[in-house]
């Protein structure tokens, strides 16, 4: 696979996704970033913005194994990473392999689920195996988690803690899509069968386990010119000198940005990184991994305010 062959294949997953889900390219973007670059991808909107679909639509175009946890208040750690079941049969125990042992799982409306349970996929995003019984079990080959979260709703939900918001690559704000693409989403559902408007089955496989490890030995293959990385460096030291922002961004965040830049340049075709890419990345990498200050918060800032002026002042470089 050369770069070109990367781009063209890039090119077709968004178009297949588009099938499904329109107008969100740019996120179906992020997300094959986040996939070839071995992280998580957290996706946050109000109530139907087609956050669920379009994950559904996401592991549909790929070749991979895809589970799906929908999180209850209810829902235990056993539920996600299995248990070890007692065979009176054989008078020994049992291995059964919950959810998390696959390549795509999606885990809908993860604020849902306690802490607990939350955490116990903290070990499976950050070292792709899970513990059970004091044995280590490898997940899939490419784990990867989309979650959704509902930011409106908060009976029954728990905030994310700020570890498991470390393990996200992306935190993605999914909103509502302009007028002209509610439009032709409205045509569209109204030609069809009411069934076939939340379907997936008609997109095809367009990107397979062999075609990833393909991507992300391209990747390995770019290098990013110290400018870039420095100027990275410069976006996430800043964030831990900003008056507004209490908790700035840590050595794990800059790596996963410069990481993020990489798989992004070559899905695009290049074999270099420019600095708005940099931009590009910098608030969905860093949205989630900042905390603001107290006076920030009350005046009714978000991350986003103070990323996108830390961005404003920081010159990139030419």
């Amino acid at each position: 696979m050369t770069l070109n062959d990367l781009r063209d294949r890039t090119h077709r997953l968004r178009t297949t996704i588009a099938r499904a889900v329109q107008g969100q390219e740019a996120m179906t973007d992020l997300i094959l970033t986040a996939l070839i670059a071995r992280g998580h991808v957290l996706l946050e909107g109000p109530p139907g913005t087609a956050k669920t679909l379009l994950a559904r639509a996401f592991a549909a175009a790929l070749s991979l194994g895809t589970k799906r946890i929908q999180f209850t208040p209810d829902l235990m750690p056993g539920d996600v990473l299995g248990s070890s079941i007692f065979d009176f049969s054989s008078n020994r125990f049992n291995l059964v392999k919950g959810p998390v042992f696959t390549d795509v799982l999606i885990a809908d409306e993860i604020n849902r689920a306690p802490p607990k349970t939350q955490a116990a996929l903290l070990q499976a995003m950050s070292e792709r195996k899970a513990t059970i019984d004091g044995q280590d079990h490898l997940v899939g080959d490419n784990f990867i988690v989309i979650a959704t979260q509902n930011p409106i709703e908060q009976q029954g939900t728990y905030p994310l803690p700020e570890a498991q918001h470390d393990r996200f690559l992306f935190k993605i704000f999914v909103d509502y899509p302009d007028e002209e693409i509610e439009r032709s989403i409205l045509r569209d559902h109204a030609a069809v069968s009411i069934e076939a408007a939340e379907s997936v089955a008609e997109i095809e496989p367009t990107l397979d386990a062999d075609a990833l490890a393909d991507a992300r030995a391209l990747v390995d293959g770019i290098r990013i010119d110290d400018t870039i990385l420095d100027y990275v460096l410069t976006i996430v030291r800043a964030t831990r000198n900003e008056p507004e922002i209490a908790y700035g961004a840590s050595t794990r965040a800059a790596d996963a940005l410069a990481r993020a830049v990489r798989v992004t340049a070559a899905l695009e075709g290049r074999d270099y990184a420019l600095p708005d890419d940099v931009k590009r990345l910098a608030l969905p990498v860093l949205r989630h991994r900042i905390v603001l200050g107290p006076t920030a918060e009350i005046e009714g800032r978000v991350a986003d305010d103070a990323l996108a002026r830390l961005l404003d002042r920081i010159e990139a470089p030419r």
